[in-house]
């Protein structure tokens, strides 16, 4: 049997020193993010999906690039009352999704709802966008979503 002190060992960093591609779908939605813009991509069957993907559920291939409103209603939405470092949003808010008008699918978001009990299911919110100069192709160039004026929950 080895004695501890005949183990030998060596330093190992394990790193990926590559930059990933996204592709020209995700790539358009993130160029469109940094705009200040929102896009979904249509299915063969028709429906908007958002984010948009190269191909569908059923792996088929999506077409063209759909133009989608900034606006959208909570689909369903948890609360994060002690957000962490790496959170969208340094004070509590919500994550949720949010059905874009004009997609068929949701996307997962902050939502800035400043308070738990302003939130609901059935919320209208609009897209908050990242100071244009700050923006960069990421998704957090959509800084949240925030509730539209009348429709928190009171």
């Amino acid at each position: 049997m080895a004695r501890d002190d005949e183990n030998l060992t060596a330093p190992y960093v394990l790193e990926y020193k590559y930059r990933r591609s996204c592709g020209p779908v995700v790539g358009r939605f993130l160029a469109a993010l940094k705009d200040g813009r929102l896009e979904g991509v249509r299915a063969a069957d028709g429906r908007v999906i958002v984010p948009p993907t190269e191909y569908d559920e059923h792996g088929e291939p999506t077409g063209e690039p759909v133009a989608l409103a900034p606006t959208g209603t909570v689909t369903a939405w948890s609360w994060v009352a002690a957000p962490r470092a790496n959170h969208p949003l340094a004070r509590p808010f919500a994550w949720a999704l949010v059905k874009l008008d004009g997609a068929d699918t949701a996307l997962l978001h902050a939502v800035d709802a400043v308070e738990e009990s302003r939130m609901k299911t059935g919320a209208r919110v609009r897209a908050r966008f990242a100071a244009a100069d700050e923006r960069v192709g990421h998704i957090r160039d959509l800084a949240c979503f925030e509730l539209l004026p009348g429709d928190a929950h009171e």
